[in-house]
């Protein structure tokens, strides 16, 4: 245990976000996606399993340590609902409220087709899986920079 730190965030977890840069970018993962296999082309090269933790759970934890990038495109991406690009399901508003909240004022939520989704996902440096149960409930967030 230690001062400040949340309990609930998992001692890999921890360290992961410790070693990340700037730029680097860190996928949740809904209990479909395919985690283990994702996560072993990552950077960390395993999954940082929370079990018991839905995604606008996680993407709190994450950003109450992690800042978010203000300096790109998006600082947080979700997978897009097949057939409906535009429509966000409730997991998404969920956790899009979590990210508003810790974003860079300037910064962006965005989205990628399902498929992209994969393929972003396959460059991040580490995979969090979750026992998100809503579908589509799948979310890359990019490292930002702290100014001290």
């Amino acid at each position: 245990m230690l001062n400040g730190i949340d309990p609930n965030i998992p001692p890999d977890l921890l360290d992961c976000l410790m070693r990340m840069g700037h730029g680097d970018e860190i996928v949740i993962a809904d209990a479909n996606f395919p985690a283990t296999s994702t996560a072993a082309r990552t950077h960390w090269g395993k999954v940082i399993q929370m079990v018991g933790f839905d995604a606008p759970q996680i993407a709190g934890l994450i950003t109450g340590l992690m800042p978010l990038d203000g300096l790109s495109d998006a600082c947080a991406y979700r997978m897009e609902i097949d057939n409906a690009p535009g429509r966000l399901g409730q997991v998404h508003q969920d956790t899009f409220a979590v990210l508003a909240a810790a974003k860079p004022k300037e910064a962006v939520l965005s989205s990628l087709e399902r498929q992209a989704f994969y393929q972003r996902a396959n460059k991040a440096f580490a995979v969090v899986r979750s026992t998100e149960g809503r579908p589509f409930g799948c979310f890359i967030l990019r490292k930002g920079v702290l100014f001290f």
